[in-house]
């Protein structure tokens, strides 16, 4: 009688195997498709960007555009039209830029997720993560730089995009 259990166990040990070897090829599927994803987001997010989308950028400069939430509001929707397959709420924390309204005034802000434009002074510290991207606006060379979670995009005048680590 003992047969009968070693045959069961011996199936069951089968069984484990069988579900475990499946289970890792469904994991490394799902891995390579998110591998895929992000190729596909880098792809795309390294594109020129459309003279549109820059306009709309060249506006943040506009000192009335803090106290009017219709017009930022109107910025918001340039940078979502420019990436319309993308939720780009989750991976672009903001835009920094050097602010041209004159001193005391450094860099300016657009905070996506709160839909917040803001001018900082010198010394100011930027928040949510933008304040990576300031020494970079600073050294000039770019028009805007876009803050990611994982890198930034500095922005050239005609739309060429630049990634940098950070």
């Amino acid at each position: 009688m003992p047969r009968p259990i070693l045959r069961k166990l011996d199936q069951q040990v089968r069984t484990d195997n069988i579900l475990s070897a499946v289970s890792q090829e469904n994991m490394q599927q799902k891995q390579q498709a998110q591998q895929l994803d992000k190729m596909k987001l880098d792809r795309l997010l390294r594109k020129p960007r459309s003279r549109a989308y820059m306009d709309a950028m060249h506006r943040l400069d506009a000192g009335g555009h803090v106290h009017n939430q219709s017009k930022v509001n109107e910025i918001i929707d340039a940078i979502r039209n420019e990436f319309p397959d993308v939720e780009i709420s989750g991976i672009l924390l903001g835009c920094v830029a050097i602010c041209y309204l004159g001193k005391p005034y450094e860099v300016h802000t657009l905070d996506i997720t709160q839909g917040i434009i803001e001018h900082y002074k010198s010394g100011q510290t930027l928040p949510g993560g933008l304040e990576k991207a300031r020494g970079i606006a600073m050294r000039g060379g770019y028009d805007f730089i876009e803050v990611y979670v994982d890198c930034c995009r500095a922005v050239s005048s005609n739309g060429a995009v630049s990634v940098i680590p950070c």
